[in-house]
């Protein structure tokens, strides 16, 4: 059963009336993703924004009460000791900088097996489930993370299933997120299933998100000029995403890498596979798919945005490049490869 799944009753009877969450910090972690998560619980779990403990309660927990660094240097202290982990409904990991050594020590690791054991749900905020993989706890389960972070993942954790397209996700006894402000939508979910949709909303209001997001919203797209490894050609592709409403020419764009356009034009079918022109659309059209499906502009509106004056002309274009127009893909709601 996935943790979603969870009848209401159920979530109650085990927190005894309260909404429970660990949170474990890595060091480096990601301040705004523990904020946000914390914060959710911290305005679902009380009326008109008094910050009191009815409805949910949470801790830090360590193996010390040292500090822990942030990755933009707040710190921050347990509050408690690795109690036993059925105490709490979940166990949040919360990562960080991948560049970290040693983001969490052995004990922490031996807590989490001990959590994963007493099949208490756990969940990796941002980078958290790089620990929770390196603990071999995302075995048989799918892991969601940051585009930035997909291809690390894959070539650390080759046998784990892991997606990036999504911004969460819960999979049965496992949580993951791509960090960021998706910390506060996984948040909202548990909110409501285990407190209510009044607390959910009472929560977001506050923090002035108007809708949490599900489990099947996409990730903002990845920069396609991360896609290449050549400097010129990554140059122009970030011209062109800048300036993705049109009007930047291909001779600019040859002069900004001090290229002619006819050298250009070679480099890109040697490199990208196809023309600057055809590369431009590109662009154009990735950041129209991601307007449709991630806002509620009308097609005109979109196309304007993407440099298209004429609908009928932009809806051509995009059915050539994705296979469906428009307004199928948004009845469709699921994302284009």
């Amino acid at each position: 059963m996935r943790p979603e799944d969870y009848r209401q009753g159920d979530a109650v009877g085990k927190s005894a009336g309260r909404l429970k969450v660990g949170f474990v910090l890595a060091r480096s972690f990601t301040l705004s993703a523990f904020a946000l998560f914390a914060d959710t619980l911290r305005l679902a779990s009380d009326e008109h924004d008094r910050s009191g403990r009815v409805l949910a309660d949470w801790q830090v927990l360590g193996s010390t009460r040292h500090l822990i660094a942030s990755s933009c240097g707040i710190q921050v202290a347990p509050t408690s000791d690795f109690v036993d982990p059925t105490r709490f409904d979940y166990i949040v990991v919360v990562g960080g900088l991948l560049t970290a050594e040693n983001p969490v020590d052995h004990d922490t690791i031996t807590f989490l097996k001990r959590a994963d054991a007493a099949r208490v749900p756990l969940i990796g905020l941002c980078t958290g489930s790089f620990i929770l993989a390196d603990a071999g706890l995302m075995r048989n389960h799918e892991t969601c993370v940051s585009w930035l972070h997909y291809k690390e993942f894959r070539e650390r954790f080759p046998d784990l299933a892991v997606r990036s397209d999504r911004i969460f996700n819960l999979d049965r006894q496992r949580g993951s997120c791509a960090g960021g402000s998706s910390a506060a939508d996984i948040a909202a979910v548990l909110v409501r299933r285990y407190i209510s949709r009044e607390a959910e909303r009472n929560a977001l209001e506050v923090l002035q998100i108007e809708k949490a997001r599900s489990a099947g919203d996409i990730q903002p797209r990845r920069p396609l000029h991360d896609e290449y490894e050549d400097n010129r050609v990554k140059a122009a592709m970030i011209l062109m995403e800048q300036h993705v409403e049109g009007g930047m020419t291909i001779l600019k764009l040859a002069a900004s890498v001090r290229l002619s356009r006819r050298q250009l034009e070679r480099l890109f079918l040697e490199k990208a596979g196809m023309s600057p022109a055809k590369a431009y659309t590109r662009v154009r059209m990735e950041r129209a798919k991601a307007l449709l499906l991630q806002s509620k502009a009308s097609l005109i509106e979109v196309a304007l945005d993407v440099g298209y004056e004429n609908a009928s002309h932009f809806t051509r274009t995009f059915k050539r490049i994705f296979g469906q127009t428009p307004t199928q893909l948004r009845a469709s709601g699921l994302p284009l490869h």
